[in-house]
C-alpha cells in the first residue's frame, strides 16, 4: 500500500505553478501511507510522487517506475494498493516478451499497461488505483478499483491535471485552493449523517474523485472517463446447494490469495459472523494466525439502536476454536474525547468524522500496526448479504435509502444557520440523489418487483453507503501506514451474491444466511448464530459529559470558525437535553465539534 500524487501538462509544459518544490510537497502529504520510503520523478511536462509501504517484493517494489525505448521514457507510472493475480499476469506478459527485474505488483501494473494499455484495469484484480503517464502522446490515465477500495483524486488546473491519493495532495499544488460551496456542503453532511456518498465528488469545489471502477484519460484534446466494471444483472442458475457451493469457494479462495505477503497478515476478530469467518479461512494458510479485537470496557451496551451486544465473549471463543495469537486492544473513554485525538482523526479525514467510531478505529489501527502492516478485515459482507436491519420487504417498499429511513437519523440541518439549511434542502438534495443511483441499475427481464426492490437496495448500499465507510477505512488505516484488506469485497465474489436471488440470500428467513451456510463447518455454534452486532460504541456517561463541556467551551469561545454556519441558540439548546434512547443529543454534539474541526483543519473558501 502507498499513497501516489502527480501532475501533468497538456500544452508542452507543466501546469502553472507546477515545480519540483511542489510535487515535493504532495508527496509529503502522503507520508503516512506510505513509510518505508519516497520517491519523486520529473520530466517535462509530468512529474510523479510516490510513498511507499513495502508489503511484496520489500527490496524490488520501489516507485516510481519508468520504461523507456530507444533512450526515451515511453511510460511512467505510480501505483498503490495490491493486485493478487500479478503472478498469473507475470507469467501471461513474460510469455509475451515483456522482462521483469522485480517481483513486485507494481512493475506487473507497468508491463500490463504498456502492453495493453487503458484496458489493463479489466485484467487486474484486487484494490487499487494508479496514474500512467505516456510523454509521446502526452496522455494521462487514472484509473481505480472495482469497488473503490482505492482512492484517487485529481483536480483541472489551467492548461494539466494534478491528482493524488487523497484530497490533501491534490490541495498542496499551490494553484488548487480549498473552496467549500453548496454541492460540497450537501457531500459533507451527507456522507456523514446520514451516509450517502455521491461517486465522483468530493466536499471540495472542482476537486473530484475517480469513480469506482472508472478509467479517465487526459489528452491536449480534452478529457474522457468510462466504467471498465459496474453491477450488471446476471442469471442466476445454482440451487441453494450449489449457491452455498459457489459463495465458499469464492471466499475461500478470495482470503488466500489476500494472506499472501512478505510481511505478517493479522485478522481483525470480532466474533462476528463476517470477522470469525476470514479468520477460520485464514487459518490453513496463516502459519500462526494472528488475531485482534478492540474492547471499550464494560461500558458498552448490550442493546442500543443497532442492537450491538459485548464482542469478548463471542471473540474469546473464536480464539480457542482456532488457537490463534491473540491481542484484545482496550479503549477507555477519556481517551476517545480527548480533543488531540479528535484532531488528529479530523486531519486524517477529508470530511466529517463519525466521533467515537472514528477514534476507537484509529486506535485499534495503530495497535494492529505495531505488529503487522497488513490485517484482513469483514468490510462489505454485510452490504453484499444483507446483514443490515434495512433489508426488509417494508424498507424495500420506500422510495428513499433505505438505511436512511430505517435508522430515522435526526435532521443534523436543525444546527445550522437557518438561512444555510434552507439553501442546503437536504431532504431535496437526498430525493434527488435517490433517484439517481436508482435508475442507474438495470433488471433482467421477468424479475419480480419484490426482487427488484431488493436487489435494488443492495445496491444503494454497495455504491452509495459502502464507500462512506471504505474512506473511512482507508483514511484511517494509512494514517498509521497499516493496508487493510478486503476479502469480501472480491469482485468476483461480489458479483455472484450481488446477483443471487434474495430468496436464496435469506433461506431460512435470518439476516446473512448464505453466508451463515457457507461457514457452517468452519464456526462454534454461537459465533455461527449469533446476530448482527456492529462496530461498538461507547455508552460510558462520561463520554456524553465530555461532549457537552467541549461544545460548551466552544460557544463561549471566540474564534471558532463553525459558529458562523451554526444556529447557537439550537446548539445551545442541544447542551440540555436529556440523555437517553435518541442518539441526537450525542450525534449533534460530535457533529457541531467535528465541523469546527473540519473547518479549522482545511480552512476553506466558502462560497456558500
Amino acid at each position: 500500500m502507498c499513497g501516489l500524487a502527480g501532475y501533468a501538462g497538456f500544452a508542452g509544459g507543466v501546469p502553472q505553478g507546477t515545480g519540483n518544490t511542489s510535487l515535493k510537497v504532495m508527496t509529503e502529504t502522503l507520508a503516512c501511507r506510505g513509510p518505508d520510503a519516497s520517491a519523486r520523478w520529473s520530466e517535462g511536462a509530468a512529474g510523479l510522487g510516490h510513498t511507499r509501504l513495502a508489503t511484496v517484493d520489500l527490496v524490488g517494489g520501489r516507485q516510481p517506475l519508468v520504461l523507456e525505448r530507444g533512450g526515451r521514457t515511453s511510460l511512467a507510472l505510480v501505483f498503490t494498493g495490491e493486485v493478487y493475480n500479478h503472478a498469473e499476469l507475470r507469467t501471461e506478459l513474460a510469455a509475451g516478451g515483456h522482462r521483469f527485474s522485480t517481483r513486485s505488483d507494481s512493475e506487473v501494473v507497468l508491463r500490463a499497461v504498456d502492453a495493453w494499455g487503458e484496458a489493463a484495469a479489466e485484467r487486474l484484480e484486487g484494490m487499487f488505483a494508479y496514474a500512467a503517464w505516456e510523454p509521446g502522446p502526452r496522455r494521462l490515465t487514472l484509473v481505480r478499483d472495482r469497488l473503490g477500495v482505492k482512492p484517487l483524486y485529481y483536480a483541472r488546473v489551467g492548461d494539466g491535471v494534478v491528482f493524488g491519493s487523497e484530497p490533501k495532495a491534490v490541495l498542496a499544488h499551490p494553484t488548487v485552493p480549498a473552496r467549500l460551496d453548496l454541492e460540497g456542503m450537501r457531500e459533507l453532511v451527507l456522507s456523514a449523517h446520514p451516509m450517502i456518498k455521491t461517486p465522483g465528488r468530493s466536499v471540495f469545489a472542482d476537486l473530484d474523485d475517480v469513480a469506482p471502477g472508472t478509467v479517465s484519460v487526459f489528452t491536449p484534446e480534452g478529457a474522457r472517463s468510462r466504467r471498465y466494471w459496474s453491477l450488471a444483472p446476471v442469471e442466476h442458475r445454482e440451487d441453494l446447494p450449489g449457491t452455498v457451493a459457489a459463495v465458499r469457494s469464492l471466499l475461500d479462495g478470495a482470503v488466500t490469495r489476500q494472506m499472501r505477503a512478505d510481511v505478517p497478515v493479522s485478522v481483525l476478530l470480532s466474533g462476528g459472523l463476517d470477522s470469525s469467518a476470514l479468520a477460520a479461512l485464514a487459518q490453513p494458510t496463516a502459519g500462526t494466525l494472528h488475531t485482534l479485537t478492540v474492547d471499550l470496557g464494560s461500558r458498552t451496551s448490550s442493546r442500543d439502536a443497532m442492537g450491538r451486544d459485548p464482542d469478548g465473549p463471542y471473540a474469546d471463543l473464536m480464539v480457542a476454536h482456532l488457537g490463534s495469537a491473540h491481542q484484545r486492544v482496550l479503549l477507555e473513554a477519556r481517551d476517545l474525547t480527548d480533543p488531540a485525538r479528535r484532531a488528529h482523526v479530523g486531519r486524517l479525514r477529508d470530511g466529517l468524522t463519525l466521533g467515537d467510531f472514528d477514534t476507537s478505529l484509529l486506535q485499534l489501527f495503530q495497535a494492529v500496526r505495531e505488529h503487522f502492516p497488513v490485517t484482513l478485515a469483514g468490510d462489505g459482507a454485510d452490504e453484499l448479504f444483507g446483514g443490515y436491519r434495512w433489508f426488509t420487504p417494508e424498507a424495500a417498499a420506500t422510495e428513499s435509502f433505505p438505511w436512511d429511513t430505517v435508522l430515522a437519523r435526526a435532521d443534523l440541518t436543525r444546527l445550522l444557520d437557518p438561512a444555510l439549511a434552507a439553501a442546503l434542502d437536504l431532504p431535496s438534495h437526498r430525493a434527488e440523489l435517490y433517484r439517481a443511483a436508482a435508475a442507474e441499475l438495470e433488471h433482467l427481464p421477468g424479475t419480480s418487483p419484490a426482487e427488484a426492490a431488493l436487489r435494488r437496495d443492495s445496491y444503494l448500499n454497495l455504491t452509495r453507503f459502502l464507500p462512506c465507510l471504505l474512506d473511512r477505512a482507508d483514511r484511517l488505516s494509512m494514517g498509521v501506514g497499516l493496508e487493510v484488506r478486503v476479502p469480501f469485497l472480491d469482485h468476483r465474489l461480489v458479483e455472484y451474491v450481488f446477483n443471487t436471488p434474495w430468496e436464496l440470500k435469506t433461506f431460512d428467513g435470518r439476516e446473512k444466511s448464505l453466508l451463515r451456510a457457507a461457514v457452517a463447518d468452519l464456526l462454534p455454534a454461537p459465533v455461527l448464530e449469533r446476530r448482527k452486532s456492529p462496530y461498538p460504541m461507547v455508552r460510558d456517561p462520561a463520554y456524553r459529559t465530555t461532549l457537552t463541556q467541549q461544545v460548551g467551551r466552544l460557544l463561549a469561545g471566540s474564534g471558532s470558525p463553525a459558529t458562523d454556519l451554526l444556529d447557537t441558540e439550537a446548539v445551545r439548546s442541544l447542551l440540555l437535553e436529556p440523555c437517553g434512547p435518541d442518539r441526537f443529543p450525542r450525534e449533534g454534539l460530535e457533529f457541531v465539534l467535528d465541523l469546527d474541526q473540519w473547518l479549522r483543519t482545511h480552512r476553506p473558501a466558502l462560497h456558500l
